[in-house]
């Protein structure tokens, strides 16, 4: 590794405890900063045993939590917002502050640091309903549908013009859907948490034939450690896999790991 000491925010989050346990597994200094809106402490439970990790309880929006956090920091991994997509729908506001104005107050501290590279989580939801799939990193006009997608293409936006104006190192991660261990949100946990109220019925919005592409949190924590050791300015990368699979797919997937049978979709 390139670094001895890393800062990550959203570090008890589902993405952030991963990639706290791998970087400790490493020998790497980590600084956990998460509010624990969406966060458990026990997802880092196992790291904290280790003297090599720091918890700070505060928020990215608090620019004295920042400022003490990016302070013990050589690379930030910036991985804490507000991860449920639907939200926005409903709250438009929460995505800009917990996101965008987040990011924000974040990027303030980093410019007045020794911090020289931030790696910051995205998502596929940027591009929107693209129609070229597998979707390039250079695929124009990003269109994002939804108020999540766009406060991280906003965020992208303004973590590279930080970055090329005071002299860091950007490197943006456009993640797909990951799945595995503490993920709390998306349809393999909305499909789980529905088959344990009603075990006979499973409820599938839309006509169960959309299909995403899925990819484990373990090659997702791989691939962030090895982007983080890129030179380059202003990397941004697609993370995820080649394959799709349908809506209807996964629904008897998760039917059958829970041992359930004659489920009506």
């Amino acid at each position: 590794m390139l670094f001895s000491r890393a800062l990550v925010t959203g570090g008890a989050g589902f993405l952030g405890s991963h990639l706290c346990d791998a970087l400790v597994a490493l020998g790497e200094n980590v600084t956990v900063l998460d509010n624990l809106s969406s966060g458990k402490r026990q997802n880092i439970r196992d790291a904290l045993k280790s003297k090599k990790i720091k918890f700070i309880l505060g928020d990215c929006k608090n620019s004295r939590d920042v400022r003490k956090a990016v302070s013990e920091a050589d690379v930030v991994y910036h991985f804490a917002a507000n991860p449920e997509v639907r939200l926005s729908l409903a709250d438009p506001a929460t995505s800009f502050r917990e996101n965008i104005y987040a990011t924000h107050v974040l990027l303030e501290a980093i410019r007045k640091s020794d911090v020289n590279r931030i790696v910051f989580a995205s998502t596929s939801t940027v591009y929107g309903d693209a129609k070229v799939v597998p979707t390039p990193e250079d695929y124009a006009p990003m269109e994002p549908i939804s108020v999540y997608g766009a406060s991280k293409l906003a965020s992208e936006a303004l973590i590279t013009a930080y970055c090329q104006t005071y002299y860091k190192t950007a490197i943006v991660l456009r993640l797909a859907n990951i799945v595995g261990p503490r993920s709390e949100h998306g349809v393999i946990s909305d499909f789980v948490k529905k088959l344990k109220a009603n075990s006979r019925r499973l409820e599938i919005l839309g006509d169960g034939h959309q299909k995403k592409s899925y990819l484990h949190v373990e090659d997702c924590i791989s691939a962030t450690l090895t982007a983080s050791e890129i030179t380059t300015q202003g990397e941004v990368l697609n993370v995820g896999s080649t394959d799709q699979l349908e809506v209807a797919g996964i629904a008897e997937i998760v039917t059958h790991e829970m041992g359930l049978d004659n489920v009506c979709f």
